[in-house]
């Protein structure tokens, strides 16, 4: 028998039938089809335990699965810096340059209302937005008093527990918000942990007192408050800390002590200052990541001649970014522009000490990394006709780059021997141009076309020009290769095209789009050989990036219906495809086709539903880069629940026949690649209550 969890989290106040009507209609009606909304319910009655994971639901959306938590977000094939992910529109990077903590591993879903996804070079209005942007918009006070319990008990002995509390006024307002979660590491389809897959003779493996150790505890504060000053004019303050200790990632050769954020948002609105100026907005942020990783629950950490501390490798790293937005909204001519400036500084910072390299020399690793963007930007939204509607967009970037922690002696050393013919520097500057043009007709009103042309770009992160890591071969461990950076790489150019349609009415929607990207200088992850020849010389053969020429394409098809009986059918179908146009192979990590049906019974209190989630074999690998083949998967999910006024209860399972299976983008390549995949979880059970006042 499996064990249950119980959480109290926020319930609505309308009947259950009239919910998922009501969603079908905005769905239908609101959203457009390259644009995707997930709704908190979806989010509540998932056993997600945070927002990567939730967003797994959204047709073209996949995760990297690194253990227990913090899965990072694939967005048509799109990942890391390709694709934006933000809070209020606040930047936010990790600090691991192995993505333990992606941007949404630092907010709690405790604190979000509801998740907006575009998808494709279509937002103008924030830099680096090259495969799309997922904005995560946090919950607001809503008038008088109120409060939300939430506690968790389930599967692997999973805890989540969160509080929130808001009074609002006309004049202000004011919320205040604190979530824990907590975990052992869970249970794959074979009955054994993710703490378990490596073999016994793995250094990897970890230690027998650290397999059933919890494999997170996070706790996370935020509050914000705000006045309207005047009826037009409203300002707005918000902080928030999250501390997350004893993190693990069985994927990798490191867990994370800790990560801790602090977030600081403040914007201030005015609206309607004339007929013709409807909005200005100014927003100012602050955030900071402190993040330490080491190998000290592993059995490389066993004492040794060379390891004489209690870890063989850590690392230290700190990411910081500070920005600004000023935009306003005009009613210019017979439709609306909007114009803005922004900026934003990003600072990252990592040193590795590893014990069998170097002797536990600290190394820059990330070597104090400054990146500053500044950029304008302009889109106007057109109504030509009375069901057509036109909305064109340009902005300019211009970004320094310096690494401030990278001398001339280390990059003519350790870089410049793996890129003869380059004369490689410690900064650089780039100036970008991007724009596109978005064309909807609406012949019906329950029918809507969409096509859209689209040129993005974004720079190389600090990670992709500089990052360091010398790897000294020895009679030990004669294998060792560099990790590298390419400080000669240019910024990646995606010229994109969509096509889309939209079907919807009072017990209907269904969706469907296409995309062709035609990538420019991508960057791509390159095997280079050794300079110093073959044997221990002093530089072994390296990992870096390089820009290559490629095409990713693909689409979606949802939709939902409302059948008789109160019964509601709903589907998700999704593929997308890679080839690097300079080598021929196909482009690694990216996922197969996957989709899900669900049938769901709703009327009024009472609610059950049945889900089939599948994906298809994935044999289309990048052999350069030793990508495995992954093969197909399908799991059955169930849930039930009844709902009152003010509270709900609902149970269900995950992976009801305790599936044994791997998603194809269970495991990754670097820096500390460790070469074990990853299983799904196995069986999850959980019990649901909800409570609000």
């Amino acid at each position: 028998m499996f064990p249950l969890f119980l959480v109290f989290i926020i319930s609505g106040h309308a009947r259950a039938e009239s919910t998922i009507l009501d969603e079908i209609v905005v769905h239908g009606q609101e959203v457009k089809p390259n644009e995707e909304n997930l709704t908190i319910r979806e989010v509540r009655e998932s056993s997600a335990r945070d927002i990567g994971e939730a967003l797994k639901l959204v047709p073209g959306i996949s995760t990297v699965n690194k253990g227990a938590i913090a899965n990072d977000i694939v967005l048509r094939g799109f990942q890391r810096d390709n694709i934006n992910v933000f809070l209020d529109g606040v930047r936010l990077y990790g600090g691991c340059p192995s993505r333990m903590d992606p941007p949404s591993f630092h907010f709690d879903f405790a604190e979000v209302d509801y998740i907006e996804i575009t998808k494709g070079p279509y937002d103008v209005r924030n830099p680096g937005s090259l495969g799309g942007v997922i904005n995560a918009v946090s919950k607001s006070p809503d008038l008088g008093p109120g409060m939300t319990a939430d506690l968790t008990y389930g599967s692997h002995d999973m805890v989540n527990a969160a509080a929130t509390a808001s009074y609002g006024t006309e004049k202000f307002d004011a919320l205040a918000g604190y979530a824990y979660k907590y975990s052992l590491s869970p249970k794959s389809g074979d009955g054994k942990r993710l703490t378990d897959i490596y073999p016994a003779t793995s250094p990897n493996r970890y230690n027998p007192d650290d397999i059933d150790s919890r494999a997170y505890n996070i706790n996370t504060f935020w509050t914000k408050g705000g006045v309207n000053l005047t009826d037009h004019l409203r300002t707005e303050l918000g902080y928030s800390y999250q501390d997350a200790d004893h993190v693990l990632y069985p994927y990798l050769f490191m867990d994370a002590e800790y990560d801790r954020t602090h977030r600081i948002n403040w914007t201030t609105t005015m609206e309607d200052l004339s007929d013709s100026w409807k909005k200005a907005k100014l927003q100012v942020y602050w955030n900071q990541v402190d993040h330490l990783m080491h190998d000290s629950y592993r059995a490389s950490s066993t004492p040794s001649m060379a390891v004489t501390r209690d870890y063989s490798m850590e690392t230290d790293a700190t990411s910081r970014v500070y920005g600004m937005q000023l935009s306003g909204d005009f009613a210019v001519g017979p439709g609306t522009l909007g114009t803005g400036i922004d900026f934003y500084n990003r600072n990252w910072d990592a040193t590795n000490e590893a014990a069998s390299y170097l002797a536990y020399t600290p190394q820059p690793m990330i070597p104090d990394v400054d990146v500053n963007n500044y950029g304008v930007f302009a889109e106007y939204t057109w109504p030509v006709a009375e069901r057509w509607t036109l909305k064109g967009g340009i902005r300019l970037d211009s970004t320094t780059v310096e690494a401030d922690r990278l001398s001339d002696d280390r990059l003519a050393t350790l870089y410049q021997p793996y890129f003869a013919g380059s004369s490689l520097e410690n900064d650089a500057d780039f100036t970008e141009a991007s724009g596109n043009l978005q064309l909807s007709w609406k012949p019906q009103d329950h029918l809507e076309f969409f096509a859209g042309l689209g040129s993005g770009t974004r720079t190389p992160d600090p990670q992709e020009l500089y990052i360091g890591l010398q790897r000294i071969p020895t009679m030990m461990m004669p294998g060792a290769t560099n990790w590298i950076g390419n400080p000669d790489l240019e910024p990646t150019r995606n010229n994109q095209a969509d096509i889309g349609v939209k079907v919807s009415g009072e017990r209907h929607y269904a969706s469907a789009a296409l995309f062709y990207s035609d990538l420019s200088d991508y960057i791509y992850v390159v095997d280079v050989p050794d300079p110093d020849g073959p044997g221990l010389g002093t530089l072994p053969a390296a990992r870096t990036y390089q820009n290559v020429d490629a095409n990713i394409w693909g689409g979606e098809m949802s939709g939902q219906l409302a059948l008789p009986l109160d019964l509601y059918l709903r589907g998700v179908l999704s593929y997308t495809e890679g080839e690097n146009d300079d080598s021929g192979e196909p482009l690694v990590e990216i996922p197969p086709w996957q989709g899900s049906a669900s049938l769901r019974y709703d009327r009024e209190m009472f609610f059950a539903e049945l889900t089939e989630r599948f994906a298809d074999r994935q044999d289309r690998v990048d052999d350069t880069l030793n990508e495995e083949e992954t093969a197909g998967w399908g799991v059955t999910d169930i849930k039930a629940g009844v709902k009152g006024d003010k509270w709900s209860i609902f149970a269900g399972v995950n992976n009801v026949f305790d599936k044994y299976y791997f998603s194809h983008l269970s495991y990754q390549r670097d820096p500390f690649r460790s070469g074990a995949r990853v299983p799904e979880t196995g069986a999850f059970a959980y019990v649901t209550g909800t409570f609000r006042f």
